[in-house]
């Protein structure tokens, strides 16, 4: 078996490769956000008065606030995908806090169909309190299911990031500052170098202010 040479990355995790990691968070949000478009509650309105006696009521009326948390956790996915250590961890945790909202405002329709439904009834009926009997599908179940998975992704995320490599100079700059520090030290010729390299910094600046002066530092 090949040794990895000093200094080089560490090789990362299969399980935490970004391409595996992302799309299963991705597949999981829009499944949630797929399930809002099907039928998630099955009414049947009692009344002489009523003239439509069967009313299907989507996801996205059941639970209005399921689309716009599933469209949140795909954001969030796709920025801890392009962003830098700290951007990962910040989209990783709004990727488990809109899959536990998906999960939580399904398991509210699942607990109180007759509710969820009440809105679309009145709305359909123009009565408020009509008598129906309602009935779910099994789509909330799959909601719920994919809300929950969604945020067990954005977990995953937060662990399986720290070893994806870095994308941003600040992130590189950190993670190289203990290396840097250690050649400052190396001997007298790095001494000398970055000696040099501040003397140049300064004659820089001091040829910017010679110039606003309307000076010329070549004299």
């Amino acid at each position: 078996m090949a040794e990895v040479p000093a200094g080089s990355p560490k090789p990362v995790p299969r399980w935490s490769r970004k391409p595996i990691v992302v799309v299963v968070a991705l597949a999981f949000a829009l499944l949630a956000f797929g399930a809002t478009t099907q039928t998630w509650v099955d009414a049947e309105v009692q009344g002489s008065a009523v003239r439509t006696a069967h009313l299907s009521v989507q996801g996205s009326k059941a639970a209005t606030s399921v689309s716009a948390l599933a469209l949140v956790g795909l954001a969030g996915t796709l920025a801890a995908a392009v962003a830098g250590r700290v951007g990962r961890a910040v989209a990783s945790v709004v990727v488990v806090l809109a899959g536990a909202g998906v999960a939580a405002a399904c398991v509210a329709v699942l607990a109180d169909p007759r509710g969820a439904a009440e809105g679309s009834i009145a709305q359909a009926t123009g009565l408020a309190g009509t008598q129906a009997t309602v009935a779910l599908t099994p789509y909330p179940a799959l909601a719920a299911a994919a809300g929950g998975l969604l945020a067990l992704s954005g977990v995953l995320l937060i662990v399986a990031s720290r070893h994806w490599p870095l994308r941003t100079r600040y992130d590189a700059g950190r993670a190289a500052v203990g290396a840097s520090g250690g050649a400052a030290g190396t001997g007298t010729d790095g001494a000398g170098s970055a000696g040099e390299d501040r003397a140049g910094a300064v004659d820089g600046l001091d040829g910017w202010d010679s110039l606003s002066r309307g000076e010329d530092p070549t004299d």
